[in-house]
């Protein structure tokens, strides 16, 4: 213990004791306040946690930690007295020093106290908010001389100790080692009786004895008693071993319980468990067969012997049926005012899921168990798909149960495990009712898009059964044996692409789309959600930090390249930490984040801005493609060269990237005449179209046009304009095709600064959907046939060939692009 030093001294003190680390003297006043204790004697020198609940003695410690963090430890006779008095305390306690104390939420205040040295209670006075006593400290007398009954005791001691350990008593080894090296007769007594687990009467026996040997003796005779007790134990466990059949091994620890329960006189408890679980199921009130179905087990259960094998696996089914909400829901909030303040103040934007979403409320608040469809938010990673189903269910005042399916393989996740196999247990979702203690909680079934399948079934076609409306009233668990109803669960599924999900099971649910967040959006979010919840989880105030507008946009722009937001939140969380460290190394006033000493903060830029080329170039046009994380920006170049009419792909192109770019060459060879190109150059040349950035496998057909644009503008030598961007899939007629993702293509192609798109014409529907602002600044141009698409993105050729210069040699090297 440390040394405790600047201790204030009462007055009236009248004893002198040295404190246990021996560096200093402590002196114990002549009245302290008194902490009863129940089912515990401390000793001097004992380092113990105490946790204080009645106010009294919480008034006490308060005083004594006002005073000199003094306090006298006296137990109390009477266990089960809540209000003791003087008379209801033994005579002689420990005087202590509290060395931490610790306030808990629920009241009661935890406190480590170390033992100083005994005091004998002279008197109590109870008139205040808590006992105070007047107290004689009780000095121990000094053994000069060890005598040799003294120097047996405490060999015999020692011996006692080893001897219980060995026999199984539980004492540490790091008691032991000082029992080992500990020569005081008195601490040797004193640390031996606190490590023994006796009895209050028996340890204060210990507390009252004065002199060191007479102490000692006393342990010792405890000492011997517990070997004794300790003996017969072992004993028990011999004659349980000797009474078993060679056959019967395995029933080992059934017939020792057996032993020892003979032995102490108690009876079987399977007759009280068996009417509590009747108690439970009355409780429950299960619906007809499932009540009949459990009575019946529990009735088998109580048949069985308790040794059984089968009889810890029918309890456990029991618990589970028990526990399970049966007609546990709770009250839905179907104020929809509330309800949409909610998902306000929670999310920005998402204006068409949280419209499904009150919908869903207004039918509920009409209709009281209508059959709504299961909605499945579709959306790149980290636009807060599983956050929208927190505050859905927060709105609802509902339950919120989380579940994920990601890399899910077995059927038995979903279904349940039949009670014949070893480990058995329910399916997730069984599980995540009884986590949720009602029967109508939001479950979101995270990652559906991710759930496998291998020889151990499909999950896919078990989440068929739970998510539709018509089924799910009588979902049958292969561990229950019996139907749930799953109709009152209000579910929601989350995925990043819709291609891997089962096409049946994709059926059976609503789709939103929520594409990734344009600048501005993410920068109200940041100000709004990130900033503030960062600032919290790192201590940091608004009087400490401030990052301007500007700042969090070049957070944005330069830091983070994604549609949703946890890159974003991670880069202002390192803006938060480096203000924090500044703050704990003494720095004052407020740090104050700006554009121009970003750097300091974060580094060099992670990300370069999508930007068009600086000119026009023949061969090289500008594409759209979506990915999971969003939209983005491809540069597309063809090449010719010298060679027999081959087309070379490069750039790891996937297989239906590849036919596009064959029917677009295709396609320029049969209107070559059209498009200015002279038809032998197909015979005499190669063409090599490649995508930069080769490491990442680029795939789908809504490069067509892109490919086409390319490939005509490096045959005819015509320039692609620099800030046009295109996206659409190609037929060999010439046609254009709708594609999906135009929002998040749109999105990229504002983050590159061009200022026309070109898109099919079938996708002007999709423009409904994005926010009119983002189309602001751009020229949208529809079409559903290439050769538009060749005029409004090449321009003429700006000399002919000569004679002294072949066309070909006069074709423009591809520039560098990259892939964002």
């Amino acid at each position: 213990m440390p040394a405790i030093a600047n201790t204030e001294v009462a007055e009236g003190l009248d004893a002198v004791v040295v404190d246990p680390s021996g560096e200093h003297q402590l002196q114990i006043p002549s009245t302290l306040p008194v902490l009863p204790l129940r089912d515990i004697v401390i000793y001097p020198f004992m380092i113990v946690p105490l946790f204080v609940s009645r106010e009294k003695s919480i008034r006490a410690v308060d005083e004594a930690l006002g005073e000199n963090r003094m306090i006298l430890l006296v137990s109390q006779r009477d266990l089960d007295k809540e209000e003791p008095t003087g008379e209801d305390l033994y005579s002689v306690g420990t005087a202590a020093v509290i060395m931490r104390m610790l306030k808990l939420p629920d009241g009661r205040i935890r406190i480590l106290v170390q033992g100083l040295t005994r005091a004998h209670v002279e008197s109590v006075e109870e008139q205040g908010e808590y006992l105070r006593a007047n107290l004689t400290v009780l000095q121990e007398p000094t053994v000069t001389e060890r005598s040799l009954d003294v120097e047996a005791l405490v060999r015999n001691v020692r011996a006692s100790m080893e001897k219980a350990t060995n026999l199984g008593k539980n004492v540490s080894p790091e008691v032991m080692a000082i029992v080992a090296n500990l020569d005081e007769p008195g601490r040797l007594a004193d640390l031996a009786a606190s490590n023994l687990e006796l009895k209050v009467e028996d340890a204060q026996s210990v507390l009252d004895i004065i002199d060191p040997t007479t102490r000692l003796r006393r342990v010792n005779d405890l000492l011997n008693k517990e070997i004794e007790v300790l003996t017969v134990q072992q004993e028990i466990n011999t004659q349980a071993r000797a009474d078993i059949d060679r056959s019967q091994r395995e029933f080992y620890l059934r017939q020792q319980l057996k032993a020892i329960q003979a032995e102490l006189g108690e009876g079987n408890e399977l007759a009280e468990e068996i009417a509590q679980f009747r108690e439970k199921i009355e409780a429950a009130r299960m619906p007809k067969p499932a009540e009949d179905e459990t009575l019946r087990q529990l009735k088998k259960l109580e048949r069985m012997h308790p040794d059984a094998a089968e009889t810890a696996t029918l309890r456990n089914w029991l618990e589970i049926m028990t526990d399970l909400p049966w007609s546990k829901a709770s009250v839905d909030n179907l104020d929809i005012a509330k309800a949409e303040r909610i998902l306000d103040e929670d999310h920005y934007g998402l204006k068409k899921v949280k419209e499904r979403i009150l919908e869903a409320l207004a039918v509920r608040k009409l209709k009281e168990k209508p059959k709504g469809s299961i909605l499945c938010l579709v959306g790149p990673p980290g636009v807060g798909k599983t956050s929208l189903g927190r505050s859905v269910a927060r709105a609802l005042d509902r339950r919120f149960v989380r579940l994920s399916l990601g890399g899910v393989h077995d059927e038995a996740e979903i279904r349940g495990h039949r009670r014949t196999y070893v480990g058995a247990m329910p399916g997730r979702i069984i599980q995540g009712l009884q986590q949720a203690g009602t029967n109508n909680p939001l479950v979101m079934l995270d990652e559906i898009d991710k759930v496998g399948a291998d020889f151990r079934g499909d999950p896919s076609s078990a989440l068929l059964e739970v998510l539709d409306p018509e089924q799910n009233n009588s979902f049958r668990d292969n561990y229950l044996g019996i139907t749930f109803d799953l109709s009152n669960v209000m579910f929601m599924t989350t995925a990043n692409v819709l291609d891997t999900i089962q096409s049946a099971l994709r059926d059976r649910m609503e789709v939103i789309q929520l594409s990734g967040y344009t600048e501005e959006e993410k920068l109200e979010i940041a100000r709004r959600h990130l900033l503030p919840k960062q600032m919290e989880e790192t201590g940091i105030t608004t009087r400490l930090l401030q990052i301007s507008k500007g700042a969090l946009t070049s957070t944005i722009q330069h830091y983070t390249q994604e549609a949703g937001l946890r890159q974003l939140e991670r880069e202002i969380g390192a803006i938060c930490r480096k203000v924090a460290r500044r703050v704990a190394e003494g720095q004052t006033g407020t740090v104050r984040v700006s554009p121009k000493n970003l750097y300091d903060f974060l580094g060099i830029a992670k990300v370069s801005p999508d930007e068009i080329l600086k000119k026009d170039q023949v061969g090289v046009a500008t594409g759209l493609a979506w990915t999971a994380a969003g939209g983005d920006v491809l540069f597309i170049e063809a090449l010719c060269m010298k060679g027999k009419g081959n087309l070379v792909l490069t750039g790891q192109l996937g297989e239906v990237m590849r036919e596009s770019a064959q029917a677009a060459f295709s396609y320029a060879k049969s209107r070559a005449k059209e498009l200015n190109i002279d038809e032998d150059d197909f015979a005499n040349y190669d063409l090599h179209i490649h995508i930069p950035e080769g490491a990442i496998p680029k795939d789908g057909p809504s490069a067509g046009i892109t490919l086409a644009t390319a490939m005509v503008s490096a045959l005819a030598g015509r320039p692609v304009r620099r800030d046009v961007t295109m996206t659409g899939e190609i037929t060999l007629r010439g046609n254009v095709l709708p594609v999906g993702g135009v929002k998040e293509k749109v999105l990229a192609a504002r983050r590159a600064r061009v200022s026309t798109i070109i898109l099919p014409q079938l996708n002007q529907r999709d423009l409904d959907e994005i926010p009119k602002e983002l189309l602001a600044d751009l020229r949208i141009v529809f079409v559903d046939n290439v050769q538009q698409v060749f005029r409004e993105a090449l321009r003429e050729r700006a000399q002919p060939p000569t004679a002294a210069t072949p066309r070909r040699t006069r074709l423009p090297q591809a520039a560098t692009a990259r892939v964002t």
